[in-house]
């Protein structure tokens, strides 16, 4: 077990944990949980798999993931109100997530030879698309679309690691500046309350 599989791991598990508690305050039942919880954690990265024809997408290779989503919704489910009492645990680690899953889809960009832009793109839907499925099947504009720096920290960590990985190869100082990059900037700007410009109307 590498330690970019095991902070992939923690992400997935952070990931699946915010859709669940998304879940439970738009008062669904434990199907419709189970269901947030597991497109937050694993459907950016299989999209990703499909686009570059990744066949079968890394849920139906790995197990782990699926497993570790559905054990998530059931705490959520079982211990909603402590879970939500370590909620500022729960961003630092979807802020890990977010700079691990952005690392791994630039990382799979590069090895399905779709070009620099393709591969940043590939690392911004990593990192983002299961939380825009999940705020779109609770009925919301996905929260990505509306503020925070969230794809924007994404996008920046993922054209750093391309930078690196031109410069110096792909070894683990590549990847590990590269998802400092994304969570420092995902922490400050929730420490911060940073938010992108809107238009004034």
């Amino acid at each position: 077990m590498t330690i970019l599989y095991l902070f992939d791991l923690l992400g997935t598990i952070a990931f699946a944990i915010s859709g669940a508690l998304a879940g439970v305050r738009k008062e669904m039942d434990l199907y419709g949980i189970s269901v947030l919880s597991l497109v937050t954690a694993v459907g950016g990265g299989t999209i990703r798999d499909l686009l570059v024809g990744r066949i079968p997408p890394f849920i139906f290779r790995d197990y782990n993931y699926i497993v570790l989503s559905l054990l998530s919704a059931l705490i959520v489910f079982f211990f909603y109100r402590k879970v939500e009492r370590g909620y500022n645990t729960l961003l630092i680690m979807d802020a890990l997530g977010l700079g691990v899953f952005t690392v791994i889809g630039v990382k799979v960009g590069i090895d399905y030879n779709i070009g620099y832009i393709g591969s940043i793109f590939m690392g911004v839907m990593t990192g983002t698309v299961g939380g825009m499925i999940r705020d779109l099947l609770q009925g919301e504009i996905p929260l990505v679309l509306k503020k925070e720096v969230y794809a924007s920290a994404s996008l920046i960590g993922g054209v750093v690691y391309l930078i690196l990985f031109e410069s110096i190869g792909e070894n683990y100082i590549t990847i590990i500046i590269a998802i400092l990059v994304v969570f420092l900037l995902r922490v400050l700007a929730i420490w911060r309350n940073w938010n992108l410009p809107k238009p004034r109307v």
